[in-house]
């Protein structure tokens, strides 16, 4: 069997995971990606079987939210996992609010479902990030809730998650509370770390940003949510939508700024083939060689 060796450090956490995570949304979400019924026991238990063959192939990160079918991806993979607790790293997520007994019964029931004592990234789950939500989140107190939270075991780490940039975010982020970003970023969305401008070693964006104060980086939507899958072969008939999605893991991968793409997974054939992606390195890609603007070896007038 193929396992995944590979090993990158999130961020101050110091937590080692593997490149790739599993992605519980698919688990849950009624429609997302697929139309199977998330509620069939088969498709439930065949869940159950992929996450267990995930972590004997090395995947070692495993994000979920309550909000993934109101708990049902949080159950499931806690039920895979209960046995081998101490093999994985497990994320789940709370709905930010201004009351400590919302996120207190959150946090209560996501360790219930998940069947263990603690969490090893909590974070809040985020969309955008204006400024006046930034103040909100800053003097709601939930960061103080997060540290003693920390203290009593019941979370190792506290992060959030983002879809977009924002001045806001960037203030969250720099101020230090916060050990891990996750944030949507793949093959069509860059903006958040732009390689365009690799050329003058000067990037630009969030992650670079959350890097630099060493905070850890995981990525959501790393397949474009079907969307690149869809596009390409509408367009080119030859390319198939797995074709596409290995593409986009392709690219997450070859991110050295990612420490961790998460890929949505429902079952053993999908883990088999991105395994096999994730050991194979030679498909990494030179994101700098392919964001060259000018042609090797002219310079730039002056």
């Amino acid at each position: 069997m193929t396992v995944v060796e590979e090993r990158r450090r999130l961020g101050r956490t110091g937590l080692m995971v593997s490149p790739i995570g599993f992605g519980g949304a698919p688990l849950g979400i009624r429609g997302y990606l697929t139309t199977e019924d998330r509620t069939d026991e088969a498709f439930q238990a065949e869940g159950i079987r992929a996450i267990q063959l995930a972590l004997n192939s090395g995947i070692n990160l495993f994000d979920t939210a309550p909000g993934y079918g109101k708990g049902r991806s949080e159950t499931t993979v806690g039920e895979a996992l209960k046995d081998r607790r101490d093999q994985a790293v497990i994320a789940t997520k709370l709905g930010f609010g201004e009351s400590p007994e919302g996120w207190q019964a959150s946090l209560e029931r996501s360790l219930a479902r998940l069947q263990t004592d603690h969490i090893d990234i909590l974070q809040i789950h985020g969309t955008y990030y204006p400024d006046e939500l930034c103040e909100r989140i800053v003097a709601s107190g939930i960061l103080d809730w997060a540290d003693e939270q920390k203290r009593r075991g019941a979370i190792r780490f506290f992060g959030l998650t983002a879809e977009n940039s924002s001045a806001g975010l960037e203030g969250l982020i720099r101020s230090k509370r916060f050990d891990v970003l996750q944030i949507a970023f793949n093959i069509i969305n860059q903006c958040h770390c732009d390689y365009a401008r690799a050329d003058e070693n000067r990037l630009t964006g969030i992650i670079p940003i959350a890097r630099s104060l060493d905070i850890g980086i995981t990525t959501m939507r790393s397949t474009t949510s079907g969307f690149l899958q869809k596009l390409l072969s509408q367009e080119f008939p030859s390319i198939t939508e797995a074709d596409a999605a290995r593409l986009s893991i392709r690219f997450a991968l070859s991110a050295p700024e990612i420490d961790c793409a998460l890929v949505g997974m429902t079952n053993q054939e999908l883990v088999r083939s991105n395994v096999e992606l994730v050991t194979d390195r030679s498909n990494r890609l030179n994101l700098t060689d392919l964001h060259q603007r000018f042609p090797a070896g002219r310079q730039r007038e002056e």
